[in-house]
């Protein structure tokens, strides 16, 4: 960084840190003990719908990447657009298998990085619930290298749970990389297994 961009306020991205995935099975226990909330097994990487012969075969190796861990119980990776134009890939396992889940979200992340996807990347969302039924997703940024709670009202359309999240942020400030910035807490509408 030059003395111009300091002048002119300009900073250098944050590059990408895939580790930060594997702090939230610690944080998945300060969760259940602060406030109830509780792995769903559901995870999933969001990005910009790619086409094309190269994504196919990105695709086909995550599958069978992760197709081929024996532990796995439940469906397949699933591939998913939603209403917005964005693509999902889906991992479901079950609630005790957290740390798998994170696995899974790495290597898909890894995998579309190495391919020359990263720029496509936008987040990761792992879900949770409470013992009431309320859902909540931990979300990590790709692009900043850090997480936010995101807490959709249920039976609300697109109505979010703001102190619910902000009751989240100062549970998991020690445990996760939290994004400071709340414009950056971007609702994910229709994000699967929330």
């Amino acid at each position: 960084m030059g003395f111009l961009d300091i002048l002119l306020g300009r900073t250098k991205p944050t590059a990408p840190d895939l580790d930060q995935l594997f702090a939230l099975p610690s944080a998945a226990i300060t969760l259940e003990a602060a406030v109830g909330f509780t792995p769903t097994g559901h995870g999933a990487v969001c990005f910009a719908t790619v086409e094309g012969g190269a994504f196919a075969q990105t695709h086909r190796e995550v599958q069978a990447l992760l197709d081929a861990d024996s532990d796995r119980e439940g469906p397949p990776v699933e591939l998913r657009r939603d209403d917005y134009g964005y693509s999902w890939l889906i991992s479901q396992r079950t609630p005790d298998q957290l740390s798998a889940l994170v696995n899974d979200l790495h290597a898909v992340n890894s995998a579309m990085e190495i391919n020359g996807f990263g720029p496509q990347l936008l987040c990761s969302v792992a879900g949770f619930v409470d013992p009431g039924g309320r859902r909540l997703g931990l979300v990590y940024l790709y692009k900043r290298g850090t997480w936010y709670p995101f807490a959709p009202v249920p039976g609300r359309r697109e109505r979010r749970d703001n102190p619910l999240e902000l009751q989240i942020k100062a549970a998991l400030g020690d445990d996760l990389r939290i994004e400071q910035d709340l414009s950056r807490w971007f609702p994910i509408w229709g994000a699967p297994g929330l």
